[in-house]
């Protein structure tokens, strides 16, 4: 039996005593960090939510294995927040569309989240009116039955079944008074809660999860009370997206007390924030950089590896070499090279000899080893 099966399901209960350190922990470190944002220059302000925003929207996708051009994303939230000396480049509609929702979440966080709100963002993921290659009902509530499914055919795993068509418009009725009325619950609490809820009603015939996500993000960016971007939840959901996926499935399958399902997403949060410490550190050398060669004449080619460089410092990017230069940005190996050392030239990265093969490091302005790979 799913939870939505049952008399009153949305009366969820926990137990405050287990959560309330949690929750401590974050809010001290949400009003922390906000006041290292809040005391830096408008610029570096700008920046740090344009890569927190960035992050937001590239990662929300790739939980639902879609995967979009990080440059592209760039430019389309760049030059919707009105960012001087965002390039104009034509984005694709999946970016344009997801870009909308989560700048719509997250900068008019102070406004109600009603039906047709909700819906514009469904319209904004499905402009074309398919999912892939399949036809969906865009803008408006399902007609039919949802299960979650995975497994190849003829060997289906089904993770959840959703209420049936006839039961959404009042379960979302229900859901968005909740959402839009206030409970005295703490926001932070009430983000994590409206996720869950939202996606066991799982009201759409796609985009459930990047919406429920949004929804997220909204209500905990109304926590801060600030547009003020310094982190990012959905990025952290993504390196976790295993236990994500798991934790969301027991809930749905387990009774109205949800301590296990909140106790996980406050950890998941903690772990977002005290992520977003370092990722400071990276956001505002890059700031730094960027604003160091502001008049330095280069190609796209080498402000798309620099940027990637960045981009990627918490993962294993290897060695930036010719051949990986090449590879990056689709040029030969002679266009590599002079890129690579007309970047040495104008001092925005170094080459150090290995031996056989040269790599190229950033010039970071906070002495950092960007790519982090050592010998």
């Amino acid at each position: 039996m799913y939870i939505h099966e049952k008399e009153d399901w949305t009366n969820f209960i926990w137990d405050n005593d287990k959560l309330s350190p949690i929750l401590a922990s974050i809010r001290h470190l949400q009003g922390r960090l906000l006041g290292r944002m809040e005391s830096l220059g408008f610029e570096f302000i700008e920046s740090a939510t344009l890569e927190s925003l960035i992050l937001d929207v590239v990662d929300t996708s790739r939980i639902e294995g879609e995967f979009l051009n990080t440059e592209l994303v760039r430019s389309s939230i760049a030059r919707k927040l009105g960012i001087e000396n965002a390039d104009f480049v034509k984005t694709p509609r999946n970016i344009e569309g997801i870009v909308d929702v989560i700048l719509d979440a997250t900068q008019n966080f102070d406004q109600p989240l009603t039906k047709t709100r909700l819906l514009g963002w469904h319209n904004s993921l499905f402009q074309s009116g398919f999912s892939g290659y399949q036809p969906i009902d865009v803008a408006r509530y399902r007609s039919g039955g949802m299960k979650v499914v995975s497994g190849n055919f003829g060997k289906e795993k089904i993770h959840f079944e959703a209420p049936s068509a006839e039961r959404v418009p009042q379960e979302m009725e229900q859901f968005l008074i909740w959402l839009n009325s206030d409970q005295n619950l703490d926001l932070v609490l009430k983000s994590i809660i409206a996720h869950l809820w939202f996606v066991t009603i799982h009201p759409f015939d796609d985009g459930n999860g990047r919406i429920a996500r949004a929804i997220l993000d909204m209500f905990l960016t109304k926590s801060d009370k600030s547009k003020i971007r310094f982190y990012s939840l959905s990025n952290q959901i993504f390196k976790e997206h295993k236990q994500y996926h798991t934790v969301i499935e027991k809930a749905q399958k387990g009774t109205a007390d949800i301590t296990d399902y909140i106790e996980w997403f406050l950890g998941c949060f903690e772990r977002a924030l005290l992520a977003s410490e370092q990722n400071l550190v990276i956001i505002l050398d890059k700031a730094s950089f960027w604003e160091k060669h502001k008049s330095t004449n280069i190609n796209e080619r080498q402000r798309i590896v620099i940027n990637y460089l960045y981009d990627n410092y918490d993962k294993e990017v290897g060695f930036l070499r010719t051949s990986t230069y090449a590879k990056l940005t689709n040029c030969s190996t002679d266009t590599a090279l002079r890129d690579l050392q007309d970047l040495v030239v104008k001092e925005m990265l170094k080459a150090e000899d290995s031996g056989k093969k040269t790599n190229y490091i950033i010039v970071s302005p906070k002495n950092l080893r960007i790519p982090k790979i050592e010998y």
